[in-house]
């Protein structure tokens, strides 16, 4: 059986929307020497164009976290299998995530990061989808709010796959793989 995908953000609305969080980072992190910390594997493209669309150079580093859970759903349990290299004492830090659902392994890495003693921390998602959250976290930046929907492409991936997509789409599986 194939998978439907259906457009939910397109190249231009992608664009749009990540030049504007772009300045308003520009704007806010002028002249604090920050590191953008990206959460692998889901955030990089984000996370490049990211830092293409700010006005200074940025350090950027990256942190990966497994999440335990019987199928789609996570069961809160979170292991980190990558973390940051770079010192993060006394630095300005944005997380960058890509989509923030329950909330359980953004929590998580944000309270492991703040363990590293940044003089702040702050968080960067592209898409939140609120109506899925579990846990609360504070979302400093968004760059969409999509209720409803399994999403992939432009980073976002289902089973490794569609995450090369150029535009985000919501997927329906029917039951079956990630094949478009």
């Amino acid at each position: 059986m194939e998978t439907a995908i259906r457009l939910i953000l397109d190249r231009e609305a992608l664009a749009r929307r990540v030049a504007e969080l772009g300045a308003q980072l520009s704007r806010d992190y002028r002249g604090l020497e920050p590191v953008f910390v990206g959460i692998l594997k889901g955030a990089f493209i984000f996370l490049a164009d990211l830092v293409r669309a700010l006005e200074f150079p940025v350090e950027v580093d990256f942190v990966r976290a497994a999440s335990y859970g019987a199928g789609t759903e996570s069961a809160g349990v979170i292991r980190l299998t990558k973390d940051v290299e770079l010192p993060l004492a006394g630095r300005h830090l944005l997380l960058v995530e890509d989509i923030v659902d329950a909330g359980y392994t953004l929590d998580f890495l944000r309270r492991h990061l703040n363990a590293l003693g940044p003089a702040s921390l702050k968080i960067c998602c592209l898409i939140d989808k609120r109506e899925r959250r579990r846990v609360e976290v504070p979302l400093d930046y968004v760059g969409f709010v999509v209720p409803g929907g399994f999403l992939v492409g432009y980073g976002l991936d289902c089973g490794e796959k569609l995450r090369t997509l150029p535009e985000v789409y919501a997927v329906d599986m029917g039951g079956e793989s990630c094949t478009p």
